[in-house]
């Protein structure tokens, strides 16, 4: 089942308890490869409301706790996103894994970062309530349901090319790269998947988890490489067989057993 073993798996914006959040998909993809190191690049969550978690967002929770079990030999890393914030202590219990604000490691001679890219985004940053708006209104979107999503997906979409994101986010990161002697550096947020360099630093973003095109990369001994999720027939039947729209009163098992265990470790 698994076709290639990677060094690094990277990706980012999963957005669980969105409507638009392709949890089943994340799932599928990471049981289809075998990896070492797997970077979850932030705003896995999409806010701290864990009533609008599903079905298929337990599962994903679930099976990513198993990966950071040490007897898997898989290190499993969650570098905290805007829409992540006030979620890191619970998030490291929930998971079994240590929440950083950026990620650095080496691998055959190059050095590696990761950061969500919020840090970037000054409009984010100097406008709270425009931005805290702007959620409101795409998370109303998600709610209508209208073609499968397209009205939040082209929202989503106007957004970062209004606000020039792309450029920002990667101009801000390969300049902390710079900084922090790192060869490689990662981003997500924009939700857009892109790959440049400047001055020998090479930068590229993951993508995202909540649009048709659902992008994450890899690291191995070939470089890195983007690569676009595409689900098998199969894989799509059975997620729709299994109730992808219940929620998590359809898992209670699940959910309170993940629960449970992270509020008591804290």
């Amino acid at each position: 089942m698994q076709e290639a073993c990677f060094d690094t798996v990277i990706l980012s914006d999963i957005h669980l308890g969105s409507e638009t959040s392709r949890a089943s998909d994340v799932l599928a993809m990471l049981k289809s490869i075998a990896f070492k190191r797997l970077v979850l690049l932030g705003d896995i969550f999409n806010d701290l409301n864990f009533s609008r978690l599903k079905k298929e967002h337990w599962h994903l929770l679930s099976y990513i706790r198993k990966l950071s079990n040490p007897k898997r030999n898989v290190e499993v890393v969650w570098v905290e996103g805007n829409h992540d914030q006030g979620l890191t202590d619970v998030m490291s219990h929930l998971v079994g894994v240590e929440v950083y604000q950026e990620y650095t490691w080496d691998y055959r001679g190059k050095r590696y970062l990761a950061i969500h890219g919020h840090q970037f985004d000054r409009f984010l940053i100097n406008n709270l309530l425009l931005s805290g708006i702007g959620v409101f209104i795409y998370t109303q979107a998600q709610r209508l349901h209208f073609c499968e999503q397209k009205l939040a997906r082209f929202l989503d979409r106007m957004s970062t090319s209004w606000l020039r994101l792309s450029d920002v986010v990667s101009a801000g990161a390969l300049n902390l790269a710079r900084h922090r002697g790192a060869d490689v550096v990662f981003c997500g947020h924009t939700h857009e998947a892109s790959a440049r360099q400047h001055q020998g630093i090479h930068y590229y973003n993951t993508g995202c988890w909540t649009n048709s095109q659902a992008t994450y990369l890899t690291v191995n001994e070939d470089g890195v490489q983007v690569h676009e999720y595409q689900p098998a027939p199969s894989a799509t039947d059975s997620s729709q067989d299994s109730g992808s729209n219940e929620t998590t009163g359809t898992t209670p098992q699940l959910a309170d057993s993940l629960l449970a265990g992270a509020y008591a470790s804290l």
